[in-house]
């Protein structure tokens, strides 16, 4: 037998759509709008031609393109290894911190110590405090590098906020996953590995990768410290033009480089949300 839904079915289907194009004409018709209204009130303002000029140069951006570019791939190197050691770090830390064993005390103190400090520093404090401190040591065996001082600082201010945001993730796994790891004959490292920790990452990837974003997005801090990446490469092309497109090249390429990421993110965030409805776990 044929299933054929009903005529009020297929009215409520047909209302569900009017509805929807309803929503997105007026949406489209918002948007036309506030935009028209921003390009008369930007356009119009007076000092609009000199920020064109100076902003949004194509003949300076196509001539900073080439450094800048060269920048952003120290950028890269730096956001490469700096998320490598930041989620080795932060999970060691969360464990840690949430590790019930008497002899670790000392150790779980040490790793709140290092959470609270580590979260209340500014990261643009944290570069400062290393890539100058350090090398004021004068010692010879300690690195020099801004390069590698700024990664440092890029990892000790991560590793805290990533350790937090695993340490939620295990504590919000069921404490009867625990207790049913051990039934099964599982010891205690085994139950954290194979049984609280998968749940946990999982129920945390969203967190994470925003995370990962600010990462991406702060390693333009180490110029600071003197790196030639692509924020202080545009600062040299605008150093000797005058002309502050180069700033927006970079900033561009950055958008660029975080927008896959973020749009990961929300994609994945959404995909979680509907597998709990579709558990009934609202």
């Amino acid at each position: 037998m044929t299933y054929e839904p009903s005529a009020l079915r297929l009215q409520r289907e047909a209302a569900r759509r009017r509805a929807s194009r309803r929503s997105s004409l007026i949406a489209l018709a918002s948007t036309i709008a506030v935009g028209l209204v921003l390009v008369a009130v930007i356009a119009g303002a007076p000092g609009f031609d000199r920020v064109k000029s100076s902003f949004f140069s194509g003949h300076y951006a196509w001539k900073a393109l080439p450094q800048v570019l060269s920048g952003l791939w120290l950028n890269l190197r730096v956001m490469f290894f700096a998320e490598i050691f930041v989620l080795i770090f932060g999970l060691l830390i969360a464990i840690t911190r949430t590790s019930r064993n008497p002899l670790l005390y000392p150790l779980r103190l040490l790793a709140a110590t290092y959470t609270d400090i580590f979260r209340g520093l500014p990261l643009l404090l944290v570069l400062l405090l290393v890539g100058l401190g350090i090398p004021g040591l004068q010692l010879s065996w300690l690195p020099n590098s801004a390069v590698l001082l700024g990664t440092v600082s890029l990892i000790l201010t991560y590793s805290a906020y990533v350790a937090e945001v695993i340490r939620a993730g295990i504590e919000a796994v069921n404490p009867a996953q625990r207790m049913a790891g051990r039934a099964l004959g599982l010891s205690q490292s085994q139950t954290q590995r194979f049984v609280i920790l998968p749940q946990a990452i999982r129920k945390v990837t969203p967190p994470l990768l925003n995370d990962l974003v600010s990462l991406q997005k702060d390693s333009g801090l180490i110029s600071v410290l003197g790196a030639i990446d692509a924020i202080r490469a545009a600062g040299i092309e605008t150093a000797q033009s005058f002309n502050f497109t180069p700033y927006l090249v970079a900033g561009a390429l950055f958008v660029a480089l975080t927008i896959p990421l973020t749009r990961f993110t929300d994609w994945l965030t959404r995909k979680q949300d509907r597998a709990r409805q579709h558990q009934g776990q609202w």
